[in-house]
């Protein structure tokens, strides 16, 4: 009884954690994604007084915004990737660096 009751602890935080992961971690990143690209825009694009120049244009906010997005791209294509490969019954294996789709074992 406390084995089971053990396992079923360890797969709660299992879920806690990719659930904050995905549902909180992803939007909070396009959102640091989002305020980088208007960093980098300066300008309007960044808030400042009314009436006053905006702040002049950040290079490396535009790099850091598109660094950002494309994270949370990649993190949806896997999600989409790991949805599609289950149902053909396949599985997703990072074995290798990159992933791959394989048959389930």
């Amino acid at each position: 009884m406390v084995h089971n009751l053990q396992f079923a602890l360890q797969s709660a935080w299992r879920v806690l954690l990719v659930g904050l992961l995905v549902g909180a971690g992803l939007p909070a990143l396009f959102a640091l994604g989002v305020r980088s690209l208007a960093w980098g825009a300066g300008g309007d694009a960044e808030a400042h007084e009314p009436g006053t120049a905006g702040p002049k244009a950040q290079p490396i906010g535009t790099v850091l915004g598109w660094a950002c997005i494309g994270v949370v791209l990649l993190g949806v294509a896997l999600g989409i990737t790991y949805i599609v490969a289950s149902g053909f019954g396949k599985a997703l294996s990072f074995e290798h660096i990159f992933p791959t789709i394989v048959d389930k074992q």
